[in-house]
């Protein structure tokens, strides 16, 4: 045998062997996920269409779907090794903390992915862009911020809408009473029952409570931009073997364009639950997305 059949040769054994090395090597969440053969996801009751419950009590929605586009990555890195899902509900207050405690392994929600949270957590490349808008009473005379002076707006516990509003209150001198709602739902019937005059959060979610609820005879949303909220998949911090597999499932979405496909079946289709949002996709989300590999 030639001197350079000989080298391949020795180089052959360690490369076949390489496979179950690479399991050895697991960390962190795939790690987790491949001794328990279990993802756990984290969802929102009420965050119309990304995460909410359908009429049988299913998590459903976008970040539901681009979760579970994340696990069949995450099995196909695993060299095809069958994984359950395990469903989690979270709320605005407690998601941060249930990722960084393990208890879920991907928040599928609507959550900001901005500067302060970063410090805790990590983020999914970016599918939508939202911001803090009001909903208001048809009969109202709020039409923007600058009518909030003595008002009083409800927000939900934990939400970037709620910093938004304290730091507009406080830099026009406005007064603007605070109610805070433990989830979405909570905050939507503290407006429908006359308790606040305006409910802020993500324009999207007030479209999508105004939709479920069939109530755009009575409220709809009105006012500026109060914050740009870009969402992002959570999941803990520091983790490059899970975050590298995050990164690829979205460039395979996007490659293929089953990123555009999602959100059509999300934002201008009807919905499984029977409503239809009718929201084209943003200017601003069709840059992101063709950075994030969507083709012309």
């Amino acid at each position: 045998m030639k001197p350079r059949s000989l080298l391949i040769a020795a180089l052959i054994p360690p490369l076949l062997v390489l496979p179950s090395a690479r399991a050895q090597e697991l960390t962190g969440t795939l790690k987790k996920v491949k001794d328990s053969k279990t993802v756990t996801l984290g969802y929102r009751a009420s965050s119309i269409p990304f995460s909410y419950l359908n009429k049988l009590h299913e998590p459903i929605g976008y970040s539901i779907d681009l979760c579970n586009e994340v696990v069949k990555e995450v099995s196909s890195e695993l060299e095809g090794v069958e994984i359950g899902v395990s469903y989690k509900l979270v709320r605005a207050e407690t998601r941060i903390p249930a990722v960084r405690s393990g208890e879920i392994d991907l928040e599928c929600g609507s959550t900001t992915a901005n500067f302060h949270r970063k410090k805790e957590v990590s983020f999914s490349p970016i599918f939508f862009v939202a911001g803090t808008k009001l909903l208001v009473s048809r009969s109202s005379s709020i039409t923007s911020y600058r009518d909030l002076r003595d008002k009083t707006v409800v927000v939900t516990a934990g939400t970037t809408n709620e910093e938004a509003v304290r730091a507009v209150s406080e830099k026009q001198h406005l007064g603007i009473k605070i109610l805070v709602g433990k989830d979405h739902d909570e905050s939507y019937a503290m407006i429908r029952e006359g308790k606040a005059d305006a409910f802020a959060t993500d324009d999207v979610l007030l479209y999508g409570l105004v939709a479920t609820t069939n109530t755009g005879d009575q409220f709809h949303v009105v006012g500026e931009y109060l914050s740009y909220d870009p969402y992002g998949l959570m999941y803990r911090k520091d983790d490059l073997a899970f975050a590298a597999i995050i990164d690829r499932t979205f460039s395979r979405l996007a490659q293929s364009r089953e990123l555009v496909q999602l959100y059509n079946k999300w934002f201008q289709r009807r919905l499984p639950t029977g409503e239809t949002l009718d929201l084209p996709m943003s200017p601003q989300l069709e840059e992101i997305f063709r950075i994030e590999g969507v083709p012309e």
